[in-house]
């Protein structure tokens, strides 16, 4: 947890590989190849089948990940009515909880549910959600996910509006001056990272331009790296 309160600080640019891009039956061998990568967190999407159209990790896999490595683990919650389960992803070792805008009815007493157990609270909002929508929460986020695809399968096709969704998120911050992680999830590769951290991004999630990549140690540092006119 030490790390992650390290980690949480705006104009770093941080890299969260997305785990749903790894091979699932070589999961401890790709969790230690990015402990040794430049990448900050390690990005695990917990999906039930129900508020997205797919079913992926559950606690007992996250428990098997904290053991093998010593990064953050930055945890996107993907599941309607997430609060029956703050408790036990914090157990497991959450040190990021993010639930979404859509599927929190108190989304207030939510986030401040996830910080009285010790980790970092984080609204994700899906493509069509607006970002004034957290106009009255932003202060209270610590991070807010925006979708650059809509959730639910890895390697989809980037959605061009992404980058003025995150200047709008980033002005919202600047206007009630809250001291908030923008992260950006879906079809970030080398080719855009330097112009979502441009646009005021501080972590990207990357899956298959990781995973899928000759030398996935090499596309972290690319996507750390990468400048606007990439």
């Amino acid at each position: 947890m030490e790390e992650a309160h390290h980690n949480i600080k705006q104009g770093v640019r941080l890299v969260s590989p997305s785990l749903l891009s790894a091979d699932f039956g070589n999961l401890q061998r790709d969790i230690e190849l990015l402990n040794r990568s430049e990448c900050d967190w390690l990005h695990v999407d917990v999906m039930d089948g129900v508020f997205v159209p797919n079913i992926s990790f559950g606690q007992p896999v996250i428990r098997h990940i904290r053991r093998h490595t010593s990064k953050p683990l930055d945890v996107h919650l993907m599941i309607v009515d997430p609060d029956r389960y703050i408790d036990s992803f914090k157990e497991v070792g959450a040190d990021i909880l993010t639930v979404h805008y859509e599927a929190c009815n108190h989304l207030d007493r939510t986030l401040h549910a996830i910080k009285d157990k010790g980790m970092h609270a984080a609204v994700a909002l899906n493509p069509h959600t607006p970002v004034l929508m957290l106009s009255d929460i932003i202060e209270v986020c610590d991070m807010v996910l925006i979708m650059s695809v809509n959730p639910g399968f890895g390697g989809q096709k980037f959605i061009e509006h992404t980058y003025e969704k995150v200047r709008q998120l980033r002005q919202l911050c600047q206007q009630c001056n809250a001291e908030c992680l923008i992260e950006v999830d879906g079809g970030v590769n080398a080719q855009n990272a330097g112009k979502l951290f441009a646009c005021g991004a501080d972590v990207l999630v990357a899956g298959n331009a990781v995973f899928a990549a000759p030398d996935p140690l090499q596309a972290v540092h690319n996507i750390k790296c990468a400048s606007e006119a990439d």
